[in-house]
């Protein structure tokens, strides 16, 4: 990269580390009370809000932001890491609008969280990775790798379901829609899943071949 390039990754970092840790501590801050409002221990109300993708992936790309800074963690400093949250990350803008927008108001500091953590910290993190995360290394392995992180998620939802009485998203829920609704949709995320992680790994490559061409020049 150019040092300019290397500033406004620098930029992009430091303000998706600070928007991601504000959303996320605001998000605890209004879910919590909620939750013990609602009935539930604070112990199950935590587990409750760590049992929402949006959360876990947005937890995924503050550390992934952490990482670029400062090396700190070591296992989110990696290239194949900083792919699968963006692609991660996409997949949760895009399943919010296109599943939970229309059905989920919020209002207040609920409708600010929401932007935050489906549209601002998604479009930050996706732009970072365009411009400086990527490096060439990725293959069609680090697609399948990527999938067991949706896969292993819609596991613990539907384990979980029948033990605490609740599913984070209606979309999951099969006393809602039935059993073969949400395998339909757990199908189509893991295609949409697949679909982006191609796209992040031809992009990935674009970033080698220009790479090689710079240093052929």
């Amino acid at each position: 990269m150019t040092s300019k390039e290397t500033g406004v990754a620098r930029v992009l970092n430091t303000i998706g580390l600070i928007v991601g840790i504000v959303a996320l501590a605001l998000q605890f801050g209004l879910t919590i009370p909620a939750s013990m409002e609602a009935g539930r221990s604070l112990i199950a109300s935590i587990i409750f809000y760590f049992s929402f993708f949006t959360i876990l992936t947005n937890l995924g790309a503050v550390l992934a932001h952490a990482a670029a800074l400062t090396g700190w963690p070591a296992a989110f400093a990696h290239p194949a890491m900083h792919g699968g949250v963006a692609v991660a990350i996409s997949v949760v803008a895009l399943v919010y609008w296109a599943l939970l927008s229309s059905i989920w108001e919020p209002q207040g500091l609920f409708l600010l969280c929401d932007v935050l953590l489906h549209y601002a910290t998604p479009a930050i993190f996706v732009l970072w990775w365009l411009l400086a995360g990527r490096d060439g290394s990725l293959s069609l392995r680090h697609v399948a790798v990527w999938l067991l992180y949706p896969i292993a998620y819609a596991a613990y939802v539907l384990v979980r379901a029948p033990i605490a009485g609740e599913v984070p998203y209606p979309f999951l829920d099969a006393t809602i829609s039935g059993w073969t609704s949400v395998f339909v949709t757990i199908f189509g995320i893991a295609i949409l899943f697949t679909m982006i992680g191609i796209l992040a790994l031809a992009a990935d490559r674009m970033a080698a071949r220009r790479r090689t061409a710079r240093q052929r020049t």
